[in-house]
């Protein structure tokens, strides 16, 4: 079945997610790639949003952490600094999603501005919780589109720490947790590379030339030697999206 570039991203995004995981789950890319898994190979994966709500099972992908179909599904939902404080820094949750506007070579992301802080080209929305999630989570999955403008040589902010300066820098600041271990984008994925840190090409996706991802780095982005071919969708993988995002559609539509 053909399959578009972000519904590649979703599904690559979705496949190493486990049954076993607490996923702290974010908006957009990130609740469309965990919501999938738990429709497919991963049922009994436990998603966390951000307001609140333990073992959610939208039917429909949420708004915003505030949905109420995330309430209305969740086992239980809690206060925010009771998710915070003992779900999250109580290291309770295996693995957080997240993403930004801007990503360097380490894994470091960007969402707070472009340009000098004190005057910006661009003022984004800003952390959130997103800087605790990257500190506290067991691992870090990132989903990004891979641009020149998202993918950067140099971040002038860093609102969330991924592997700061490579090598064992998160060690050496006292952070416990693995950081980054995948981005995932709409053509390859990306892993750290075991010393350095340095984001590192482990798959691409079918269809796109190495040459395409040179291209959209702004960086020189460096390609592991066992680099493999992503598995194309299957077409359960396919349905089971393409089903999730019409009912999104209808229900938003209504």
């Amino acid at each position: 079945m053909d399959h578009t570039a972000n519904e590649m991203m979703t599904i690559a995004a979705a496949r190493p997610l486990r049954n076993e995981d607490v996923c702290f789950v974010g908006i957009g890319a990130p609740s469309a790639a965990c919501n999938l898994a738990r429709l497919t190979h991963a049922p009994n994966i436990t998603l966390i949003y951000e307001s609140g709500t333990i073992g959610t099972r939208p039917d429909v992908l949420p708004l915003s952490i505030g949905d109420g179909e995330l309430c209305d599904t969740a086992l239980t939902t809690v206060s925010v600094p009771e998710m915070f404080r003992y779900w999250l820094q109580g290291g309770h949750i295996t693995l957080g999603f997240l993403g930004g506007a801007q990503i360097d070579r380490f894994a470091n992301l960007n969402t707070t501005v472009v340009g000098p802080y004190d005057a910006p080209k661009v003022r984004l929305p800003g952390g959130g919780g997103a800087p605790e999630i990257a500190g506290h989570c067991g691992e870090i999955f990132i989903t990004m589109a891979l641009s020149p403008r998202g993918f950067v040589d140099h971040l002038a902010f860093i609102t969330s720490m991924g592997h700061g300066e490579g090598g064992d820098h998160r060690q050496r600041l006292g952070l416990k947790t693995k950081g980054p271990t995948k981005v995932i984008t709409d053509m390859c994925i990306l892993e750290p590379a075991p010393e350095t840190k340095e984001l590192t090409v482990v798959s691409i996706h079918p269809g796109v030339a190495r040459d395409q991802i040179t291209e959209a780095c702004g960086w020189p982005i460096r390609f592991a030697e066992t680099a493999v071919e992503t598995p194309a969708p299957t077409a359960e993988e396919l349905e089971t999206l393409r089903a999730l995002q019409e009912r999104t559609r209808r229900a938003h539509a209504a």
